[in-house]
């Protein structure tokens, strides 16, 4: 499967999710190549010391946001990781509140993935914006 067919399974149910999602609760919304939409929720299992949500939960969720769109533009028997994560807090994440995380593709190449993604409200309020490079993983040849 194409990196985009894997994500459309895996957003219609046909396949699970990773296990992640349910650690930090996120459902794909929207998949095209080159973008994606999560649905994630802070809950009480992401509070930090201070009483707040930890600024971890925007960054797994944007991690996963920034990945997820190399991934819609990656063909069969490709893969990613992470090699940068630059990410902006912007404002406190609420809690039980759902955000939508959007991630899209700046540059796509042989070798490297180049992705921005912002985590916002319903009223396109910011919550955090982070940019994020990937490198292709390609199968290795026998």
């Amino acid at each position: 499967m194409t990196g985009l067919e894997l994500l459309i399974k895996m957003k219609n149910g046909e396949i699970p999710g990773p296990s992640i999602a349910d650690t930090f609760p996120m459902k794909i919304m929207d998949v095209a190549h080159g973008k994606i939409i999560f649905e994630a929720t802070a809950d009480e299992r992401h509070i930090n010391p201070l009483g707040t949500v930890h600024g971890g939960f925007a960054a797994t969720v944007l991690d996963s946001a920034t990945g997820c769109a190399v991934h819609t533009a990656l063909g069969e028997n490709l893969g990613y990781t992470t090699i940068d994560l630059n990410v902006k807090m912007l404002k406190s994440v609420p809690l039980n509140t759902p955000l939508i995380a959007e991630g899209k593709i700046i540059k796509v190449s042989k070798r490297l993935g180049i992705s921005e993604a912002v985590l916002k409200d319903d009223e396109n309020n910011i919550y955090a914006h982070a940019t994020s490079t990937c490198m292709i993983l390609h199968p290795k040849k026998t």
